[in-house]
């Protein structure tokens, strides 16, 4: 499984991106797809996740009121529409999957799959 993930790019502060991660195969609806971020120096941090099986959504508290994930099933692709963006924000973001549902989505360790990354730039 291949996932492609879309839509980075450089942005002022308030500003607002829309990030695309499309998975190769439909292999994700009983499990979880998302996206994780990291910044220069510091770890992987979780963004957002959505259970397949249950139509759940997790989010970061950072990202809480900012950040919507959705889904489009026929498409095989989840999205991360990013709003009132601040520099903090600044990260290469990575879409991530899992085939079968845990309750450790917040933790990188626990996704097997893992797209290229874009990186978002937000300038204050």
């Amino acid at each position: 499984v291949q996932l492609q993930a879309f839509g980075g790019g450089f942005v002022q502060a308030g500003g607002s991106l829309r990030l695309s991660c499309a998975a190769s195969e439909h292999t994700f609806s009983r499990g979880a797809m998302g996206w994780f971020r990291q910044a220069p120096g510091k770890e992987r941090e979780f963004v957002a996740a959505i259970r397949g099986d249950a139509g759940m959504y997790y989010y970061h508290d950072s990202v809480k009121g900012r950040f919507t994930l959705s889904r489009d099933n026929a498409k095989n692709t989840v999205y991360l529409q990013m709003n009132s963006l601040k520099p903090e924000d600044t990260a290469v973001y990575y879409c991530v999957g899992r085939a079968i549902w845990n309750a450790q989505y917040h933790n990188p360790r626990n996704y097997e799959h893992w797209g290229q990354g874009t990186q978002v730039t937000v300038s204050s």
